[in-house]
């Protein structure tokens, strides 16, 4: 059994060696049609870094010629089934820019918004790629109304929509955490308010999201908390805010679970504000 599995390695081992003095031997040849044809034949056989490295040499060189749109379109479908998205994005965006009309115009438009997509992060991390990838789904649409990708790009754009929705969420979340701790308030405010302010723009933002009651909670819970802990002179107030806003929980949201919570508030706004 050991000699089969030696004699396999060796075989793997040769092909291997043979593969890599026939990428050199291509790489380093003067005849454009031959790399050319083999950057293809790379492509189409998954070998994609040895095509990306093929075509971005053969992109400067075909420029100009009939080959050229294939040459850039394969060098970013290439960089993208690499899994090298931030270049395949660069390169989409080049072809685009370069041949708005081409053959591969829709598709280069697509896969900008694809490329950026499979960068996004985690919805606690910075999401400017998110930002970016959302923009360019919509371009996407703008340009190509009925197009095939139409449908894909649509649920893209959602599922994105919905991971800002989430760092909003988890934003105002920690800052309800927080709560009365002000050694992050350095500018003044507290944390109950800027939960409140966070919830209430990405509300204004996306009003029909399907964390609506969740953001509701945070406000409602955070008016409260806020009321709580105000200064004599602002007291009043602020329980009255913490009382419209159960009574408009309660209205929206008829069989949350936070119904009681709400009706707790409620009974113990009355009693400072004297609308029982």
């Amino acid at each position: 059994m050991k000699k089969y599995a030696f004699i396999i390695l060796i075989v793997c081992a040769t092909l291997l060696s043979s593969c890599a003095a026939e990428f050199n031997r291509v790489y380093k040849s003067n005849d454009i049609n031959y790399k050319y044809e083999f950057a293809k034949e790379c492509f189409a056989n998954g070998k994609f870094n040895q095509a990306v490295v093929l075509l971005q040499e053969l992109v400067t060189i075909q420029k100009g010629t009939d080959k050229a749109q294939e040459c850039l379109y394969m060098l970013a479908m290439a960089q993208y089934c690499d899994r090298d998205y931030e270049s395949a994005s660069a390169t989409f965006k080049k072809y685009f820019s370069s041949y708005p009309k081409g053959i591969f115009a829709e598709q280069a438009c697509f896969y900008i918004g694809q490329s950026l997509y499979q960068s996004t992060p985690e919805p606690r991390l910075d999401q400017t790629a998110t930002v970016g990838a959302i923009n360019a789904y919509q371009e996407f649409m703008d340009y190509f109304p009925e197009s095939s990708y139409k449908e894909r790009a649509q649920k893209r754009l959602y599922e994105l929509q919905d991971k800002l929705i989430l760092k909003e969420y988890l934003s105002a979340k920690l800052y309800y955490t927080l709560g009365d701790y002000f050694g992050n308030c350095i500018h003044g405010g507290s944390n109950y308010e800027a939960c409140i302010v966070t919830s209430e723009n990405t509300l204004k933002t996306y009003p029909f999201t399907s964390m609506r009651e969740d953001f509701a909670v945070l406000i409602m819970k955070s008016k409260y908390e806020l009321a709580q802990q105000s200064v004599e002179e602002k007291r009043i107030d602020r329980y009255r805010e913490a009382e419209d806003e159960c009574y408009a929980f309660i209205n929206e949201f008829p069989e949350s679970a936070e119904r009681a919570t709400a009706e707790k508030y409620l009974q113990k706004c009355k009693k400072i504000t004297g609308d029982i």
